[in-house]
């Protein structure tokens, strides 16, 4: 039986029922909380407050906030611009079922046009990216930074080895039928120009015998590109020779283009057939010094 006297006819003669009712909600919009309204008022059980409460919102202050409520309002949104819960659920990194529960209510969008999804679907990659794309390179760069951190101060046995590995990856060499011992090397990167200089400097070579000539497209800066070339090597304009220009090929899709892009550097050596000698008895040691164990 209802814990309101009630009549016969299912009424309250007496507006007890509705008295106490305006009561209880008055003392749940001040703030009184279910505890505080029983005991104030003197209801003994939770039908009762029930009753008297029914239809009346829970205050703010009651209302737990979530984890996903900011997922939940994404999903709806996504929901209302078409996308299915398979998408739903694969954007937001949720269950299918999950997305189900919060957008259920909204009608099933309209399927949409092949175009449409292919450019939901560019915009969706994108917007991964956007995102995943730093936090991958960071990771990279974590490990560039522990490898790096492992090299220390290079000796000068250690820079003579790089150094003559790397000529013999990039620069010229003598081949049986077009005997040529001269020490030439190539190469875009700075970085490794700078090595190979080092590396022409503990070998012994002397600044006058060293001879550059920049490698470029026709339609880059040739200008700024050999300006950039001599603050990397540190030398006189005098040692730069006329730069070799490579024609271009309109049917070619170059990468190497915009203000970074400086060609390639040439470094020569003049009197060199014994540094080239050497060079190779270098990299013979080097390379059959033994199974790796």
């Amino acid at each position: 039986m209802n814990s309101m006297q009630l009549n016969g006819n299912g009424q309250d003669p007496s507006g007890k029922a509705e008295r106490l009712r305006e009561r209880a909600i008055a003392l749940r919009r001040a703030g009184r909380s279910r505890r505080e309204i029983k005991e104030i008022l003197g209801i003994g059980s939770n039908q009762t407050l029930n009753e008297a409460l029914q239809g009346e919102p829970p205050p703010e202050w009651t209302r737990r906030p979530r984890a996903k409520d900011a997922l939940h309002a994404r999903a709806r949104e996504l929901r209302e611009q078409g996308l299915d819960y398979d998408d739903i659920a694969a954007s937001l990194g949720v269950s299918k079922s999950s997305v189900s529960l919060w957008v259920r209510d909204i009608p099933r969008p309209e399927r949409l046009s092949y175009e449409e999804c292919r450019k939901r679907s560019a915009e969706g990659s994108r917007l991964y990216w956007e995102t995943e794309r730093p936090v991958r390179e960071a990771q990279r760069e974590s490990v560039r930074v522990a490898a790096a951190g492992q090299m220390g101060v290079l000796s000068k046995r250690e820079v003579i080895i790089a150094g003559a590995i790397a000529y013999w990856c990039e620069g010229a060499k003598s081949k049986p039928h077009k005997l040529c011992e001269r020490v030439v090397f190539i190469n875009s990167d700075p970085g490794l120009i700078r090595l190979f200089l080092r590396f022409l400097g503990e070998a012994g070579v002397a600044s006058a015998q060293l001879r550059f000539r920049v490698h470029i497209h026709e339609t880059a800066d040739v200008d700024a590109a050999e300006g950039f070339w001599r603050d990397v090597t540190g030398a006189e304009p005098a040692q730069f020779q006329r730069p070799t220009i490579k024609r271009h090929n309109p049917k070619t899709v170059r990468k190497n283009v915009g203000d970074d892009y400086h060609g390639c550097l040439i470094v020569g050596v003049s009197q060199s057939a014994d540094l080239y000698r050497r060079i190779e008895g270098w990299v013979r040691a080097a390379v059959k010094s033994g199974p790796v164990s």
